[in-house]
């Protein structure tokens, strides 16, 4: 899989190191680690979006009480300059964080890959320990401490959210099952969550929101090396939602990944039982067969 870096210089930032930008597999060029929001707001590459959904907030009359609780707050936020959430939501937040008159040195802003290789990951695992599976993620932090989150969207709408957030009040971020199981595997080992799977997968099942939650997690822990992790994220999915094809194509996929042939092209048949004319299952299935072949 082709992975090329270049740096880029883009101005003088608060962080040491100046943002890079990445080709990624479909070879187009994104930000990749810390950078400050100049970067997309004066490039080319981003302005457009960016200045697009800036604008699509309006800026509230007055600034409301509540707003000086955020004062001493800092935001970790995560994001990918290819992600559609964050091209979104990065904005208006920004939009809003600005008409509150609060401070943008308190934003502390990281890009991470799509690639396969590198799958929201940032170029010096600035991610690491941070929980991230969804991108856009805001963290909100007091004295070093983080108080609140907000994944991917908000959970109710983004004025609410930060004013709950605020008053310490906040809603539970999106994705419970995501963050649910990885908190668990922050615990205990996949073979030790097994030893009582049907605790952990009921407990599990009641949060999922969709196929997808677990789906993107799983790739998480499957470009970032924690093989057991990724099958056993894949395994509940696959059980929660065993009528969706696709569940079944990640499911060799990983397996694929671990160089199990037999195992991938049995998890793909499964798929493709479910979803026929897919083509490209089909080509995965015979390309593993004839490699079994040889």
């Amino acid at each position: 899989m082709k992975f090329a870096l270049s740096l880029l210089f883009v101005g003088a930032f608060a962080f040491a190191q100046s943002p890079s930008n990445y080709l990624n597999d479909r070879n187009e060029s994104h930000l990749c680690g810390p950078f400050q929001i100049e970067a997309i707001e004066k490039d080319s590459l981003y302005a457009s979006w960016f200045q697009k959904n800036y604008a699509a907030v309006e800026a509230p009359s007055s600034i409301p009480k509540w707003v000086e609780k955020l004062e001493n707050t800092t935001i970790e936020i995560y994001m990918g300059t290819w992600c559609g959430d964050s091209k979104k939501w990065v904005p208006r937040f920004l939009k809003l964080w600005d008409a509150y008159e609060l401070d943008r040195s308190k934003l502390r802003f990281t890009a991470l890959y799509d690639t396969d290789e590198k799958y929201k990951q940032g170029p010096n695992g600035e991610e690491l320990g941070k929980k991230i599976h969804r991108v856009p993620t805001f963290i909100f932090k007091r004295d070093g401490a983080e108080f609140a989150r907000i994944v991917e969207s908000p959970r109710n709408d983004l004025i609410t959210d930060l004013q709950q957030i605020a008053l310490g009040v906040s809603s539970e971020p999106n994705y419970r099952g995501a963050t649910y199981l990885i908190d668990v595997l922050e615990k205990m080992t996949p073979e030790e969550i097994y030893k009582d799977v049907n605790h952990y997968f009921s407990e599990c099942y009641d949060l999922v929101c969709n196929s997808r939650e677990l789906n993107t997690l799983g790739f998480v822990f499957l470009r970032a090396g924690e093989i057991e992790k990724a099958f056993l994220t894949f395994n509940f999915n696959r059980h929660y939602f065993k009528n969706e094809a696709y569940v079944h194509a990640s499911m060799a996929e990983a397996f694929q990944f671990n160089n199990d042939k037999e195992k991938a092209i049995k998890n793909y048949k499964k798929a493709l039982e479910l979803d026929p004319e897919n083509k490209k299952i089909k080509e995965k299935i015979a390309v593993l067969e004839e490699e079994i072949l040889k």
